[in-house]
């Protein structure tokens, strides 16, 4: 593997595990057991390793997002596209963290991120549209269905916020996986009002898959229907 490419996939590693603004570039340069000159002669800085690091993060979601044209859409395509946004949002969790400061910081990320929520809402509406020829939901105008998507972004890319403050915690390393994945329920809630009736159980049965199951709260034991309507979004 070359320099360049260590020093991305480490930079990765480290901002995911420690938080990105507890590492400098010095500390990358140590975890690679390389000078600080080496790293500054494949990057200027700090900022641009993050910009080529979300750069890769968009091709893997463009990826991801990819719609097959000439076939119906199925329950295990929809399945397919949670999981892997998910495991995205995974990979490159250190980005969603401290979102608005990386923006903030940076005008070509700002921009970047601009254009990419743009094309990721056009994927979802059209996976909406797809979902409704295959008959899994019921079709919808296109005001609804474009609302419909940015309320399902507004939950993927703010579901490792809400977690964290649920948790109560600033430690990187506190998030899993699985509670991340559990954002899918909330996802897969927005759409129960839309299904058919043919698919109805059967969404119900995969959304049950990733139901959060939260840290409680001492004062609220024995409330659990009440946190648990605050933790869905919308529909039980």
């Amino acid at each position: 593997m070359k320099t360049r490419d260590k020093i991305l996939l480490s930079s990765l590693e480290l901002f995911n595990e420690r938080g990105e603004r507890n590492i400098t570039t010095n500390h990358i340069a140590a975890h690679l057991a390389i000078s600080p000159g080496n790293l500054y002669y494949h990057f200027r800085n700090k900022s641009d390793i993050i910009y080529e690091i979300f750069q890769e993060y968009e091709k893997l979601v463009d990826y991801y997002l990819d719609i097959p044209e000439d076939r119906l859409l199925t329950l295990d395509d929809l399945t397919f596209y949670l999981e892997s946004v998910f495991d995205g949002l995974w990979s490159y969790r250190f980005f969603h963290r401290d979102l608005e400061y990386l923006l903030d910081s940076d005008t070509r990320l700002r921009q970047d991120y601009r254009e990419f929520t743009n094309r990721c809402l056009a994927a979802i509406n059209r996976i909406f549209g797809k979902l409704a020829e295959a008959g899994i939901i019921e079709p919808q105008p296109e005001d609804l269905r474009s609302a419909m998507s940015l309320n399902v972004w507004l939950v993927i890319t703010n579901w490792m916020a809400f977690l964290k403050t649920a948790h109560a915690s600033d430690e990187p390393a506190s998030l899993t996986l699985t509670e991340l994945k559990q954002g899918i329920y909330q996802v897969l809630t927005l759409e129960l009002p839309y299904l058919t009736p043919d698919y109805r159980e059967q969404v119900l049965a995969l959304r049950e898959k990733y139901r959060p199951t939260l840290p409680e709260n001492p004062e609220q034991n024995g409330e659990s229907s009440r946190a648990e309507t605050g933790v869905s979004v919308g529909i039980g």
